[in-house]
């Protein structure tokens, strides 16, 4: 499948990449890393009647996402979702770090598992004009530059508190070890009341939940790029009490067991 990542080919929140269309990430620029984390630009064209359904982890992180039609602010997801992918065409969106969040949206925890109409005219005509560039490649830079002009221009600099909101999302990211609240606030030097309500206005979610959906991504990223671990050192790995728990979060959150998960993914035909 091609793909021109740019470094940042972290698909953690993907189900099954292998059926994902042509799908490129762009990393943001250097002066706009604390607002975005990066541009993602899945393109598609597929024959007549055929449909490609996309699967979705939940993602505790809230996107703008420019398509032909407009522009939309999506929310954080709490469970697996789906897209269905017809004919042809194309989506260029904007993984928001937490400082970015309470500028577009008062309250992010209203967006919970729901996008809604995002008011920028300007951002969607030139990202579709980037997008009808005949180098396909060129056009996906163009997009990229405009989305990032349009950020410069609308979001102010992160203050104390919006930084201490990205620290908070990249030690949860990054660290396997934290598992709890309580984990997390003494890392930040904050109190377990400070990070709630920090994660309340830049997130929209809860910190626990932000924790476990993490957690679940690596696991299901572990299982599926790893046939040979077993399913109860991902578990011990990732702050599982045992294998159990860390099954009934599968299957409450994305409708299947860590097994039956595993085995889908090796058995695609498109992996």
């Amino acid at each position: 499948m091609p793909d021109d990542d740019h470094g940042v080919a972290d698909r953690r929140g993907v189900l099954y990449p292998a059926r994902l269309p042509t799908f490129h990430r762009i990393a943001a620029p250097v002066d706009l890393a604390a607002l975005v984390r990066w541009f993602w630009i899945p393109e598609w064209r597929l024959e007549h009647g055929r449909i490609s359904r996309q699967q979705l982890l939940p993602f505790p992180a809230s996107n703008l996402v420019v398509g032909p039609d407009g522009v939309n602010l999506a929310g954080p997801t709490t469970s697996s979702s789906h897209r269905d992918l017809v004919g042809s065409g194309w989506a260029v969106g904007m993984l928001l770090r937490p400082a970015a969040v309470p500028t577009l949206v008062r309250d992010p925890s209203r967006l919970r598992d729901r996008e809604v109409p995002f008011h920028a005219p300007e951002l969607s005509a030139a990202v579709t004009a980037a997008m009808a560039t005949p180098d396909g490649s060129a056009g996906r830079e163009l997009a990229a530059a405009a989305c990032a002009a349009w950020c410069a221009a609308r979001l102010p600099p992160p203050d104390e508190e919006a930084l201490l909101a990205n620290a908070m999302e990249d030690l949860i990211a990054g660290d396997r070890d934290i598992v709890r609240v309580d984990q997390l606030a003494e890392r930040l030097g904050s109190t377990v009341r400070a990070v709630q309500r920090l994660s309340q206005r830049h997130v929209g979610l809860p910190p626990l939940t932000t924790i476990r959906r993490y957690r679940l991504q690596e696991a299901a990223q572990r299982l599926r790029e790893d046939p040979s671990v077993a399913i109860a050192q991902v578990a011990a790995d990732l702050g599982y009490a045992d294998q159990a728990h860390l099954s009934s979060d599968f299957r409450r959150v994305l409708g299947l067991a860590p097994r039956a998960y595993r085995r889908d993914a090796e058995a695609d035909p498109r992996g």
